[in-house]
């Protein structure tokens, strides 16, 4: 009852018109900020905090909120019908949904991941709304070494889906560890894998990677077809209509992952993009058509999409009861609260209640804003599959170019992108899975950091990681995650 009546309260604030105005204005911003690959939801939120300054607090968090959730759910888009990821929690996404815009279903792949970005947008809401003061002291709980078994249990989880061989899944995932670890050590100052160059001191981004592995070695592997010239005619939007039966195909998978994205939004550090990943693969794992996974399943694309809705919503938990932002985003968003004379942590619920329950009230708006706003605009949206071929595939490159030279202004980079794209051609002809490499490039920071602070408190002893409970059970549930499938196949051999 006491949540109700908060939640009330939050809606008192949050149907304020100014207040509806700006929940309007951050998700179309947001949903058009994460279309668009290259930009992404930090350096938007960044440009945003000027215009908060003067806002009262509750009204800058809900302008800022909305453009962050809104770039997730934006960021599909691109996804879909460009392989070219918006931003880095959509890149599962693609993996299902850019095999259903090249069969024709672009509309159904939108229609979907929309109702799933909805749905786990809305269910997490509802749990961030209920147990979010529980939750944030349980996120404590988490010390390094349970957040190095929990990144480990990622890795394995996405290595282990690779469909034709396990080793070349593993290779994938140790190349993108090792580029994770390019640049300076900051701990020790050590340069690492530099090569003697200057413009790798400070690493490689993660949209050059991405954008090089999917959008480009898309455009290559398209010439290197043959497909700058003529193509078989197709429906490019197809039907936006569900029939019941997918209908019901789709509701558990986006259920489930929306619970496990919101619990993993919870942990600080984890963030939409592992929550993807992680319902990507779990429902891989579930569903019985799972060697479909990768070729245009629906569910390929209901998953991630829940998951990464419910992940971002669930990092508000850390970020307003214990003030520790989970990722870059809420990371900025932490300083425009205390730009703003906000401090979160565990008295903002008694000292700024406005602010809380005002941010929570106003992602039910904002969700429902989304929704009315994306459905109307997929089939003006898939129009871009009906372009010829030469120019998408010339729009693909300029949108990689702006994107990646608008975030650093360095010619290297797009020589890397170009580096990115032939390693990712490369890999799709020989059969290396992209997942495990782009998820460990991810995770690569977040476990060398997580594992070293572990040895610190240990003094070395590396016992740390199973005896503590948690840290244990995740590394035998990712020990068991390798195993279970050489076991199956092996098995299988002996019975043919």
């Amino acid at each position: 009852m006491e949540a109700f009546n908060n939640l009330m309260y939050g809606f008192s604030i949050a149907l304020e018109p100014v207040n509806i105005l700006y929940v309007f204005a951050g998700v179309f911003a947001g949903t058009i900020i994460g279309m668009l690959p290259g930009l992404g939801p930090i350096s938007a939120l960044a440009l945003m905090i000027p215009l908060t300054f003067g806002m009262e607090p509750s009204s800058g968090l809900i302008l800022m909120a909305g453009v962050y959730y809104g770039a997730i759910f934006g960021g599909s888009t691109s996804s879909i019908l460009l392989n070219a990821p918006g931003v880095a929690g959509t890149v599962a996404t693609s993996f299902d949904g850019y095999p259903m815009a090249k069969q024709g279903m672009a509309g159904k792949a939108l229609a979907i991941a929309a109702y799933a970005s909805f749905i786990g947008g809305t269910v997490s809401i509802i749990f961030l709304m209920l147990v979010a003061p529980l939750l944030g002291r349980v996120a404590v709980s988490f010390g390094p070494a349970e957040y190095f078994s929990l990144m480990v249990l990622g890795l394995t989880a996405v290595v282990s889906l690779s469909d034709k061989s396990l080793i070349k899944g593993l290779i994938a995932a140790v190349v993108g560890v090792m580029i994770s670890i390019m640049g300076i050590d900051l701990q020790t100052g050590t340069e690492r894998f530099t090569f003697g160059t200057v413009h790798l001191l400070d690493g490689i981004d993660f949209l050059v990677v991405a954008l090089g592995i999917f959008a480009l070695t898309e455009v290559f592997f398209m010439l290197l077809r043959g497909g700058g010239g003529k193509e078989q005619p197709r429906n490019a939007i197809g039907s936006l209509k569900l029939s019941k039966s997918e209908v019901k195909e789709i509701a558990a998978p986006i259920g489930r992952s929306s619970i496990l994205g919101f619990f993993t939004g919870v942990l600080p550090g984890a963030g939409a993009t592992i929550g993807s990943f992680l319902g990507y693969s779990m429902e891989k794992r579930l569903a019985k058509d799972g060697d479909t996974f990768g070729k245009g399943n629906i569910k390929g694309v209901a998953a991630p999409e829940s998951a990464n809705n419910a992940a971002c919503t669930g990092s508000f938990v850390p970020l307003l009861t214990l003030g520790v932002p989970g990722s870059g985003s809420t990371a900025v968003l932490l300083g425009a609260l205390l730009v703003m004379g906000v401090s979160p942590g565990p008295a903002m619920l008694v000292d700024r209640p406005d602010v809380f329950w005002g941010v929570v009230a106003s992602m039910y708006l904002g969700n429902i804003f989304l929704l009315v706003l994306n459905l109307p605009l997929i089939p003006l949206i898939a129009k871009i599959l009906d372009m010829p071929r030469p120019l998408l595939l010339s729009l693909i490159l300029i949108f990689c170019m702006l994107g990646v030279y608008g975030m650093s202004f360095s010619v290297f980079d797009l020589l890397l992108l170009l580096g990115f794209g032939l390693l990712g051609l490369g890999m799709r002809l020989f059969g290396f899975p992209a997942a495990p490499l782009i998820l460990a490039l991810i995770l690569g920071d977040i476990m060398e950091e997580s594992m070293r602070r572990a040895l610190q408190i240990s003094g070395g002893d590396w016992s740390i990681f199973i005896d503590k409970p948690i840290s244990m059970w995740l590394l035998i549930i990712a020990a068991l995650s390798l195993t279970l499938p050489l076991i199956k196949r092996m098995m299988a051999r002996r019975s043919v």
